[in-house]
């Protein structure tokens, strides 16, 4: 599973002076926990479909010619869209580069999924192997320790380690 999910939950109709009226889809993407909205004109849909047959074999696409004023086709134009993009995400585990830009995702990773923090497969021992490095070394634990130069001791460290190590101690 992909950890991108989206839905076109809504769509509105345009009415512009200067061009004939056009149905805007909304389309909700889900990348790792983070929820964004975009919104695409059908044409836009269609440029996408047209650039991902260079690189995959995507799914079919909702037809272009329909009455774009009907609120019935409109509603199976969304639904056929939404069925549309989620396929393509189904279908394929690199996702284009061309889709990730449509649904405005930045960051990526271009690599599977399963290879991005290494694999727990039993077969493959070199896939296996994550790489961990110390960030911060210490030659002295800085919280229990008090520094040599100190002249007041922490008493709520004492009084900590005092009663971890020497629960049965008590002072007179």
């Amino acid at each position: 599973m992909h950890p991108i999910r989206l839905s076109i939950p809504s769509f509105r109709s345009e009415n512009s002076s200067v061009e004939k009226g056009f149905t805007v889809f909304k389309i909700d993407v889900l990348v790792n926990g983070r929820l964004h909205s975009v919104e695409k004109r059908y044409s836009e849909f269609h440029a996408l479909h047209k650039m991902l047959k260079k690189s995959i074999k995507p799914p079919e696409i909702p037809s272009k010619h329909v009455r774009n004023w009907v609120p019935k086709v409109l509603e199976q134009r969304r639904h056929g869209l939404e069925l549309y993009l989620q396929t393509v995400i189904m279908e394929n585990e690199v996702l284009p580069k061309i889709f990730l830009d449509f649904l405005n995702v930045r960051h990526f990773p271009s690599v599977p999924k399963t290879e991005s923090c290494g694999s727990f497969d039993t077969e493959s021992m070199e896939s296996s192997k994550l790489s961990h490095q110390p960030v911060v070394v210490y030659l002295r634990d800085p919280y229990l320790l008090p520094s040599a130069h100190d002249v007041f001791s922490n008493v709520v460290i004492e009084g900590v380690v005092d009663g971890v190590f020497y629960p049965d101690f008590q002072q007179r």
